[in-house]
């Protein structure tokens, strides 16, 4: 070896980072050399000599280093990240916060509703049409603000035509046709690199006309059952009400109906497609309207969320904020430890609660359920306090952004529902799982774990419900997974419903979250279920629930939580004996 090279200085990063990762010129790259830009210009990495052949390593340093996030960071900044093939419209959409009155009440089937079969592109004129297309059907790269390339989307000269979008955060349509000057039929589009879960929607709607009555059918939804047969109605969100008289989203449609497009009436979701249609007049002329399947919730949202909660004074001090992985995309999972710091002279022991959510991207009340357990759990009442020095919080708010970025349904970009990945040991294909159950099982070895309960939307039932998992192990703890949700249907008499709860564990949900983590030795562990539609319960029977509602279900689960872990056992024997009387 020349003595030169020998005895010449450690090479400087810049140089390292040339000759290893050479850097594409575009800005708009894939996430690898953005991230590997980032890391080794910052103090992420550490570069050490061999000892034997002097050549420089590069070495990302201890993870706690790695993923702290700084309480400073500024979240909203951190731009959602899309595969490369997606075309993505540059603004931002925000909507207003709003409760209605009064409870908007379900629709009442007559029977008697028309049932449009779809006719298709050759009976009218395609109006809007937009799917991401890639050379190959599977995630290969993603970049800021998705396609250099934005093109068209057949929108129609006619001057009275609705003019459709869906190309921005969480929003999903594929296809519009224009059948009749008041009849568009409207075609979802599949979770990216699948054929199926057809289910969430959420676009816009330009040119309306008041005082005219519209048919909207979509056509190819994949759900044989749904609440809309039996009175769920669509959101609508008028833009110009929004500014003149604070009127946020608020249910719509007449007429509503929900039926097979096969006329020998399969009974799952592969024996064919299904039509919602319904009626539907705009509020005002020359409006820009939204529609959607259930209140929207994106990735957006969640960081504007989380940026408020650490800029906050107050709550800042127990409430800190990690990256717990970076999803398929590079987008960033998130999770928050709310707990109240213990003194150094007295450690306290602690267990944990462990809360995840939008697992499933198109279930956007997990994301409203989370918001009322993190709102109150960080407030200032007693209950809140009390919480805090009791447990260790561990909440996961969106374990799927790519998804939900995206507007899929079900699926992450692997084309996988991620909820059936639970057993898995892929750490680079199912990032957001493998890392919360390392989690928690290193949680379960320092402090063990109280609860866990993961966060979801049901499109087929009505109410609030939990499903737990039947303990055959041991006599002494029988029925003790039905206590807490026997004890939560009472302080949400009006929601949540305990003869809807279910503690068998089916097959089909051997590889979910509930089932793998009560498996790992956690014996409260459920999957809490809420509905697109409503409740059947109480003063709120045949009512739409709306976003104050998920979030008063998440408030309820902790005061419920509070009075489940009381010291005094004769609280819990009196429950347990109310769990056989049923």
């Amino acid at each position: 070896m020349d003595v030169l090279t020998a005895s010449r200085p450690l090479v400087d990063v810049q140089q390292l980072q040339a000759s290893l990762f050479p850097v594409c010129a575009n800005t708009k790259g894939s996430y690898l050399s953005s991230f590997l830009q980032n890391t080794l210009k910052s103090n992420q990495v550490e570069i050490n000599t061999d000892s034997k052949t002097l050549k420089p390593i590069a070495k990302l340093r201890e993870p706690k280093d790695l993923f702290s996030l700084p309480k400073e960071i500024d979240c909203a900044q951190q731009a959602a990240r899309w595969p490369a093939e997606c075309q993505v419209l540059d603004e931002r959409i925000q909507h207003i916060d709003y409760s209605p009155p009064e409870p908007e009440l379900y629709y009442q089937p007559s029977g008697r509703e028309i049932q449009p079969k779809p006719v298709g592109d050759d009976s009218g004129t395609v109006v809007f049409q937009y799917y991401p297309m890639s050379a190959v059907n599977y995630f290969s790269r993603s970049s800021i603000g998705g396609s250099r390339f934005f093109l068209p989307s057949c929108s129609s000269e006619r001057l009275d035509d609705l003019r459709f979008e869906s190309r921005f955060e969480s929003g999903n349509l594929a296809k519009a046709v224009r059948i009749t000057e008041t009849y568009y039929e409207l075609s979802l589009r599949t979770d990216l690199y699948t054929n199926r879960h057809m289910q969430w929607f959420y676009f816009r709607i330009e040119n309306t006309k008041r005082n005219r009555v519209y048919r909207i059918s979509i056509v190819n939804l994949s759900k044989a059952e749904s609440l809309y047969s039996i009175g769920m109605r669509p959101l609508l969100y008028s833009t110009k009400d929004a500014v003149l008289n604070k009127v946020g989203w608020r249910r719509c449609g007449e007429n509503i109906t929900y039926f097979s497009n096969d006329d020998k009436n399969g009974d799952d979701e592969q024996s064919g497609s299904y039509t919602l249609s319904f009626n539907l007049e705009f509020p005002y002329d020359d409006d820009l309207v939204y529609l959607a399947h259930c209140y929207p919730y994106t990735y957006t949202d969640l960081q504007d969320y989380l940026i408020r909660l650490q800029n906050h004074p107050i709550k800042s001090t127990y409430t800190k904020l990690r990256l717990l992985c970076r999803s398929l995309a590079g987008n960033n999972v998130y999770y928050l430890t709310v707990t109240a710091p213990s003194p150094v002279d007295e450690p306290k022991k602690k267990q944990a609660v462990v809360i995840t959510s939008r697992v499933h991207p198109g279930e956007t009340p997990s994301s409203w359920m989370m918001k009322g357990f993190v709102d109150f759990l960080t407030g200032d009442s007693s209950q809140a306090k009390e919480l805090r020095e009791k447990f260790i919080f561990k909440l996961i708010p969106m374990l799927n952004p790519d998804g939900v970025i995206v507007g899929n349904n079900r699926c992450s970009l692997t084309g996988r529902d991620l909820n059936r990945q639970y057993r898995t040991v892929i750490r680079e294909t199912y990032p957001p799982v493998w890392h919360t159950k390392l989690m928690i099982r290193r949680l379960m070895e320092e402090c063990g774990i109280a609860m866990y309960c993961d966060l979801h939307a049901h499109s087929r039932k009505h109410n609030i419900f939990i499903y737990g998992c039947e303990n055959k192990r041991y006599v002494d703890k029988r029925l003790h997974e039905q206590v807490f949700p026997l004890m939560l249907h009472k302080n949400a008499a009006d929601k949540f419903s305990f003869e809807n709860c279910k503690f068998r564990i089916q097959r089909s949900k051997e590889g979910t979250g509930r089932v793998v983590i009560w498996m790992m030795g956690v014996a409260n562990s459920y999957t809490m279920e809420a509905s697109f539609g409503g409740s059947t319960l109480g003063s709120r029977c045949q009512t739409h629930f709306t976003t104050q509602d998920y979030e008063a279900m998440g408030r309820a689960f902790c005061e419920t939580l509070l009075d489940f872990c009381d010291d005094d056992p004769s609280k819990v024997t009196f429950q347990r004996s109310g769990c056989e009387q049923r």
